[in-house]
C-alpha cells in the first residue's frame, strides 16, 4: 500500500456506523471519554470522509465545555472549534467525544483521579500510557479510526506504545495549536494516533493543510548506545535488539553509536518547561493550590515557583543550541530507540508518589528528547513475546513527510518480525 493511497473506512455505510457508535458510546463501562458525543461530518468528498476522529479533552469542540481532564476547567463551552478540529471536520471527518486524558496533560501515564482512567485494551489490568490516554484506548478498541492529541514530552508516543498504535508527533509548527490548552508552550505538539502509518499520515497532511509530495528518505539510521537503554526493562531490551537484527536481516543499514548530542540534552533540566509555563498559563485560570487539583498534578506545577526568571531564560538558550547542534550535526539522521523503555505497568505499581514519579520519569524519558530538540518522532507497533512495545524514529524539525516515508517503509518491514 503506497502512502496516501487507502482510505478504508470510506468502505463502510457511515450513517449506519455512526448510529452504532452512538450506543457503545454511550453503553461504554471503561472511562474512554469525559464527554461522548457523536458529531457527523460536514464534508462527504474530503481526504478523512468516512473516518471517526476521537479528541483529547484539551481541544475546544463548539458547543462542548473543555474540561482538560480537571474539575476546576470546563465551566463555559466552546464557541468554535480549535484549528486542528476544524480542519478536520472540513476533510471529512466525524467526531466521537472528548477523551479522557492526564489531567492538564501533566503525566506520560494517564491516570486521572477525577474521571477514571481506561484500562489498557491489550492487556488487563494495566495503564493505557498519557497523557493522550482516552485517545489511544478509542482507537485500540475501533471506536476511533483516528485520535487527535498533544504531545509534550511522549504524550502521543508512549500510549500508543502501550496500546499496540502507530503516535505521530510532528514538528510544532506544522499544525496550529489555536484553541488547544497548553501544558507547556514550548515543548506541546498537536498529533495523531491511528492503527497505520498511512492514517497518520493522511490525517497529519490535513491538520498541516500540506500536499502529499514523494519524497525519498535518504536518512542515516542511528541507534545511539548513549541513550536510551539504561533501567530498561529486559524484555524491552531483547525486543529491541531483536527487532533491529530483524531489519538490519532484511536489508536497513542501522548504525550503532555514542553520539554526542544526547550528553548535552540529558544535562538539560527539562522539567522546568511544563512546571514554569504551566504555572504562568493556568494561573489566571484556576487555583493552583485547590484539593480538587491532582495532588500530584498540584506538585509538579510547584517546582515552577522555585525556578527564576534568569534560570529558566538559561534553560530556554540551551534548549535552542540542542535544536543549532541537531540541525548542525545529524542534518540526515534517524535515531531509533524504544519509544519506552518499559512494557505498560500494571496500576498497582503506583502505590505511592515515589513509584509515580520514578516510573512517570522512565515513561517519558526517550520520547522528551525529540520534543525538546523540535523534531518530528513517531511510534511504530510490534509485539514481543505478547507484548506490545514501540520502536521509536526521530528526526529533525521539517523532516515530517521523509519521517512519515521511512516509517511506512520500517512498518512493512515489522509485519516479517
Amino acid at each position: 500500500m503506497d502512502m496516501m493511497d487507502s482510505k478504508h473506512w470510506s468502505e463502510r455505510g457511515l450513517d449506519t456506523h455512526l448510529d452504532k457508535l452512538k450506543s457503545e458510546v454511550t453503553a461504554c463501562s471503561e472511562p474512554i471519554f469525559i464527554a461522548p458525543f457523536v458529531e457527523s461530518s460536514v464534508s462527504k468528498d474530503g481526504a478523512l470522509s468516512g473516518a471517526v476522529v476521537s479528541v483529547k479533552a484539551t481541544f475546544d469542540v463548539a458547543g462542548h465545555p473543555t474540561t482538560m481532564g480537571s474539575k476546576l476547567l470546563g465551566q463555559k463551552h466552546a464557541e468554535k472549534d480549535a484549528d486542528a478540529v476544524a480542519f478536520l471536520r472540513a476533510a471529512g471527518a466525524s467526531l466521537i467525544g472528548h477523551t479522557n486524558m492526564t489531567e492538564l496533560a501533566y503525566s506520560g501515564v494517564g491516570l486521572n483521579p477525577h474521571f477514571g482512567t481506561p484500562e489498557n485494551p491489550f492487556k488487563q489490568g494495566r495503564i493505557p500510557g498519557g497523557s493522550t490516554s482516552g485517545g489511544a484506548v478509542s482507537v485500540a478498541t475501533g471506536l476511533a479510526d483516528i485520535a487527535l492529541g498533544t504531545d509534550t514530552g511522549g504524550s502521543l508516543r508512549i500510549p500508543a506504545a502501550f496500546c499496540g498504535l502507530v503516535g505521530f508527533k510532528p514538528s510544532q509548527q506544522s499544525v496550529s495549536s489555536k484553541g488547544c490548552l497548553p501544558l507547556s508552550q514550548s515543548l506541546d505538539s498537536i498529533g495523531v494516533m491511528a492503527n497505520s502509518v498511512n492514517d497518520c499520515s493522511l490525517a497529519w497532511h490535513v491538520l498541516s493543510d500540506k500536499k502529499e509530495e514523494h519524497v525519498d528518505h535518504d536518512f542515516i539510521l542511528k541507534v545511539p548506545t548513549n541513550f536510551g537503554m539504561d533501567e530498561a526493562s529486559s524484555i524491552v531490551r531483547e525486543a529491541f535488539d531483536s527487532v533491529i537484527k530483524s531489519l538490519q536481516d532484511q536489508g536497513l543499514k542501522i548504525e550503532h553509536g555514542s553520539y554526542p548530542i544526547f550528553e548535552a540534552y540529558q544535562q538539560l533540566p527539562v522539567w522546568q518547561f511544563s512546571a514554569v509555563e504551566s504555572r504562568r498559563y493556568f494561573a489566571s485560570l484556576i487555583d493552583l493550590e485547590s484539593d480538587l487539583l491532582d495532588p500530584r498534578v498540584r506538585q509538579r506545577i510547584a517546582r515552577g515557583k522555585g525556578v527564576t526568571d534568569e534560570e529558566f531564560s538559561n534553560t530556554q538558550r540551551l534548549r535552542h543550541d540542542l535544536i543549532e547542534r541537531m540541525s548542525a550535526e545529524e542534518a540526515n539522521t534517524v535515531f531509533i530507540m524504544p519509544t519506552v523503555a518499559c512494557i505498560a505497568p500494571d496500576f498497582s505499581d503506583f502505590a505511592t508518589d515515589e513509584d509515580f514519579n520514578r516510573i512517570n520519569l522512565l515513561c517519558l524519558r526517550n520520547t522528551s528528547f525529540a520534543n525538546v530538540i523540535d523534531g518530528c518522532s513517531l511510534s511504530l507497533p510490534f509485539t514481543y513475546q505478547g507484548e506490545p512495545i514501540g520502536l521509536m524514529l526521530t528526526a529533525k524539525n521539517g523532516d515530517d513527510q521523509k519521517l512519515l516515508s521511512l516509517a511506512q517503509t520500517i512498518e512493512r518491514l515489522l509485519c516479517s518480525f
